[in-house]
């Protein structure tokens, strides 16, 4: 009972963030200059006066912006996204079109910095002012230094075109055709770069901040009387430090999910990846107003309920914490 009230509790405050952020995208959206049928009249070439007043009439954009707002609210509420006028499609088939792509890479890139990152933070605390904590330490700081985007290309230099190891882009070899688990794998191999650029700059957040909580919880009251009590360093480190040195990385881990989706946008255009940063980078472009106040809305609910997921992980580690 408990959890079901938090959950009804957390699910209710979601929606009037979600409703400040529709409202401020949406304006912030018109104050930017031209808009859907100003990007349709260059991609035709041009066009009379008369043609592009009837296509805003058609579109509703001849309409104070209040009244835009009203009927794109109404229609968000019925989960009506609009229709995309370049793609020329529903913009909820859009969006769940590139969603998998996008979600399969912040997974894997935060499953691989958040774990490798508290693993390295954990080693360099062990080893405090060691040889292997400065290089680890080193490493987090070219990690954190190095921009993803520059990393991606001399990635694609390296691995692609000099190695030949890895493919340049896209999220399958399509000429391929392949089924089952070679199918997998070929996902998997286009993925691997994508991940990696995206993941070791959060990788950095996470070994310097894995580090410093392990060495702050090892000099606590509670961690010297159990090694008074003969506990060894085994069961220190996993049943007393660790469950506690964790509790603000894992604070880190929601915060940080949203600029994880901010960065996958200049990953996805490196590596042509067929995801919602690419979509999104596509529909400000275009000025495609629909699709891209859909990116911003899926956007918002995934956020959120990383960040309730990661409320309840918290409080699972620290007993403190009750769900009411």
């Amino acid at each position: 009972m408990p959890f079901l009230i938090y959950a009804l509790r957390r699910a209710l405050q979601a929606v009037p963030v979600i409703l400040m952020i529709m409202v401020g995208a949406f304006l912030l959206l018109k104050l930017a200059p031209g808009d859907t049928v100003d990007a349709l009249v260059g991609d035709m070439g041009g066009a009379d006066a008369q043609f592009i007043a009837r296509l805003r009439a058609e579109y509703g954009l001849d309409q104070p912006v209040w009244v835009q707002l009203w009927r794109y609210l109404a229609k968000m509420a019925q989960f009506d996204f609009g229709w995309s006028y370049v793609y020329e499609q529903p913009v909820s088939v859009v969006l769940l079109d590139r969603l998998g792509v996008t979600l399969m890479l912040m997974c894997a890139s935060l499953f691989f910095a958040f774990t490798i990152g508290v693993a390295l933070g954990a080693i360099a605390a062990r080893r405090a002012y060691s040889v292997t904590d400065n290089v680890i330490s080193t490493l987090g700081l070219v990690f954190y230094a190095t921009p993803s985007f520059f990393l991606s290309l001399m990635m694609i230099v390296v691995f692609s075109v000099k190695l030949g190891w890895l493919p340049v882009g896209g999220i399958r070899t399509i000429a391929a055709f392949y089924t089952g688990w070679d199918h997998v794998l070929d996902v998997a191999r286009h993925l691997v770069m994508p991940t990696a650029a995206l993941s070791l700059i959060y990788l950095a957040f996470y070994l310097r901040l894995m580090r410093a909580s392990v060495l702050e919880v090892a000099e606590l009251d509670f961690v010297r009387t159990a090694r008074a009590k003969g506990a060894g360093e085994g069961r220190l480190m996993f049943h007393h430090i660790m469950r506690n040195a964790l509790l603000p990385v894992v604070t880190l881990l929601g915060l940080q999910f949203s600029t994880l989706l901010g960065g996958s946008v200049v990953v996805e255009t490196i590596f042509s990846l067929p995801g919602l940063g690419q979509l999104a980078y596509q529909s400000v472009i275009q000025r495609d107003m629909n699709t891209l106040m859909g990116i911003i809305f899926l956007s918002s609910v995934v956020v959120i309920v990383v960040n309730f997921l990661t409320d309840l992980l918290y409080a699972r580690l620290d007993s403190r914490i009750e769900l009411s």
